[in-house]
């Protein structure tokens, strides 16, 4: 049975002109690269970021490709949001439409019309990253949300939604999907699934719960690469069983700092993480003295002492949800870590 209505990150009505809401006057590119992050002393590099906000991004003259290989594909693509909050119609509620970063519309988006396919259609919708320089242990975070307000009384989303991130080692080289929803080119590495299973549950419903982290592995050493965002549902459509629409936002690849998160590594182990209450520290090899967590401005959110322990725990609950720097010092040496709060 055709479905007559979705939500469009607060029950929004389907209609053919869906992507009249989000064309984005192209603005000035800004992108940052090689930024240092002081926090307490750690050096975090961040090698690449992007904000996806339409007052200063833009995708394609930014770099960013997108390509939709659903089956009956559409013209819709990836797209950043433009609400103009003048009526109902803007996601997560009423008039406001910001991104995970509080900005109005900094976030990018994608949608069930993808494909005009019947019930068994298969969405496949790609939005392909500049090249980017990384080497193993180098962390990729980005935020997902669908566009579901739950509740107490309706937890669950009414449509399932997937998202993957992959990767492609061949940088400037890397090939693209050339035809179809199963083909995924150069872009074979999976980096993240967003629930595989298509569940009603499993799929952030809110930017707070939306983190989403992967460390890189495998390379050789130094490797130009490219990521790839694919929006990726079976049984979807407009007449599909699954699929509605997901928002991503701030992408982030960052490089800890040598030498002090590689003693870390060695010496302490840290879990769980991501943690939302407490996270556990044990060393079989030295004593904990003290720990420090500063935040990604370089702000100490906390300082914990131990006197000289094997195991320790430290109450992350009161933080908000997001990226932290911890610093271990020990009878050895110091230990650095980056802790996701979710």
């Amino acid at each position: 049975m055709f479905k007559k209505f979705k939500m469009h990150f607060c029950l929004l009505e389907k209609t053919a002109t869906f992507r009249k809401n989000f064309k984005t006057t192209i603005m000035k590119k800004t992108l940052l690269a090689l930024l240092l992050v002081a926090a307490g002393g750690v050096q975090a590099q961040n090698l690449y970021s992007y904000g996806f906000d339409p007052t200063v991004n833009d995708l394609a003259v930014d770099g960013w490709v997108t390509l939709n290989r659903s089956a009956s594909p559409t013209a819709t693509v990836w797209t950043l949001a433009s609400y103009d909050g003048t009526d109902d119609t803007a996601p997560f509620g009423g008039l406001s439409t910001p991104g995970q970063d509080g900005a109005e519309n900094s976030f990018a988006l994608v949608n069930y019309t993808s494909t005009s396919g019947g019930a068994t259609s298969t969405i496949s919708n790609w939005l392909f990253t500049p090249t980017i320089e990384v080497q193993n242990g180098d962390v990729v975070t980005f935020y997902t949300r669908i566009g579901k307000n739950t509740t107490p009384e309706d937890p669950d989303a009414s449509y399932a939604d997937r998202l993957q991130l992959r990767m492609s080692t061949t940088g400037d080289a890397s090939t693209q999907p050339t035809a179809g929803p199963t083909q995924l080119g150069s872009y074979t590495t999976l980096l993240a699934d967003v629930n595989p299973n298509l569940t009603l549950t499993d799929y952030p419903t809110s930017w707070d719960t939306g983190l989403i982290t992967s460390t890189i592995s495998g390379l050789a050493g130094p490797t130009m690469v490219k990521f790839a965002f694919r929006y990726f549902v079976t049984n979807a459509g407009p007449s599909g069983a699954n699929s509605d629409i997901i928002g991503i936002d701030t992408f982030s690849v960052d490089r800890p700092t040598a030498g002090t998160s590689d003693f870390f590594a060695t010496n302490f182990r840290m879990y769980p993480n991501p943690a939302s209450s407490v996270i556990n520290l044990s060393s079989a090899t030295t004593q904990i003295q003290s720990a420090q967590l500063t935040d990604v401005n370089g702000r100490i959110v906390k300082n914990v002492s131990f006197n000289g322990v094997s195991e320790a725990q430290i109450n992350i609950a009161d933080l908000n949800t997001g990226v932290y720097f911890l610093k271990v010092q020990s009878a050895l040496g110091t230990g650095t870590a980056k802790v996701i709060k979710n």
